[in-house]
């Protein structure tokens, strides 16, 4: 099973889904603009707009944190007229001990060129963990390493570069990490390094750039078990030559690497690539969708069975990019999609192409998907038996 679709008011159809059952929701709701917006229920009646609008997404946020797992996190897309508001708010729902991350997306790299003042060319991405002590999300891709970042080759053909084995945080020093400081023994001349003596050897404590005391990264023990990832080299510093013991870090299949907090547009795709995927497999019927490469990182972050939810559905990314995912590495992960069937806008190109809700828009893509990529689309009405 690669999609379930439910047709539905989310803050309705969230009570039904089982408690727990979720490992990562991704969210795009509709951004306040000072305009109406859907799901104008009895929560946001008679407030200023700002507060409406929490007052809307309170309840459906404390409804998607009961389902997610011990392990689950929250990804919620916003923009600069509610993202002040929402990081508080998900501070209350969530507890801010809980916060992972505030990304910036690169979605327009042209820059919005009809506001006032700056071209805006971002928006935001929050991230909370449901429990941040048992979270499972894996915060780095395979995707984002550069082979050039590994100049040095060794004789077997391997890529490796090197790191410094003593560790440059100096809030890690004798005082603090004190069994990590101790004498290494290398010789600069065949690169040879040990945790005992040996001919030909020199004594090397680990020392920060000013010549302060400081530890290595690498237990005696695991120097030992590791002697062909370590180097003794001579280095030039701010106090002249000295010798200084280096790890080789190799680049292997399966590598990852830490993602940052800003996602370019050529990663993960921008609104212009967005509209473009909608358009080649249901047409041009959406204004402003999510391009599938932003959920698809994010689903790099969890196991490949993992279960999504997207309660604001829109067009259907979410699923989409599920499916492409599943597509790529053979994953099993399941993605719940909710939308409900607010009428699309009278002489819009979903109502010219007879998709009259926007529930419709997400059901067609869906299926065009499940056709196309593969997998099987189930649908629901709410208030149908699970």
């Amino acid at each position: 099973m690669t999609n379930v679709f439910i047709e539905g008011d989310n803050l309705s159809v969230l009570p039904s889904l089982q408690a727990g059952s979720v490992d990562v929701v991704y969210i795009d709701p509709p951004y306040n603009t000072g305009n109406d917006f859907a799901y104008n229920d009895r929560h946001g009646v008679g407030r200023d707009r700002h507060r409406a609008w929490v007052e809307m997404m309170r309840p459906r946020l404390t409804a998607a944190r009961e389902l997610l797992a011990d392990g689950g996190a929250i990804f919620v897309s916003i923009d600069d007229n509610e993202v002040a508001h929402l990081r508080l708010l998900m501070d209350e729902v969530f507890d801010e001990a809980n916060f992972i991350a505030q990304i910036v997306v690169n979605l327009n790299p042209k820059g919005r060129q009809l506001g006032n003042f700056f071209a805006t060319s971002h928006e935001y991405l929050l991230v909370y963990a449901r429990d941040v002590a048992t979270c499972v999300l894996d915060a780095t891709s395979a995707h984002s390493v550069d082979p050039a970042d590994f100049p040095q080759e060794a004789s077997d053909g391997r890529r490796f570069r090197h790191l410094p084995l003593r560790n440059t945080n100096k809030k890690f020093n004798p005082a603090t990490a004190r069994t990590l400081h101790y004498p290494l023994f290398g010789s600069p001349t065949t690169g040879r390094v040990a945790a005992t003596a040996f001919d030909g050897a020199v004594e090397v404590l680990p020392v920060f750039g000013d010549g302060t005391p400081a530890v290595w990264r690498w237990s005696a023990p695991r120097v030992e078990a590791r002697p062909d990832d370590l180097v003794c080299r001579t280095v030039r510093g701010k106090l002249g030559e000295r010798v200084d013991i280096f790890q080789r870090d190799w680049l292997h299949d399966g590598r990852r690497k830490k993602l940052k907090t800003i996602w370019l547009a050529e990663e993960v795709g921008s609104t212009d690539t967005a509209v473009a995927e909608l358009k080649a497999i249901v047409g041009h019927v959406f204004e402003s969708p999510k391009p599938t490469g932003l959920v698809r990182r994010i689903l790099e972050c969890f196991p490949p069975d993992a279960v999504v939810l997207d309660f604001f559905a829109g067009s259907g990314t979410t699923g989409h990019a599920t499916a492409l995912a599943n597509a790529e590495d053979g994953g099993r992960r399941t993605c719940i999609s909710i939308n409900s069937p607010e009428p699309t806008r009278v002489g819009s190109n979903a109502a010219s192409a007879g998709l009259a809700t926007v529930s419709a828009i997400t059901q067609a893509r869906l299926r065009a998907v499940a056709e196309q990529v593969g997998g099987v689309l189930e649908v629901r009405v709410s208030g149908s038996p699970r």
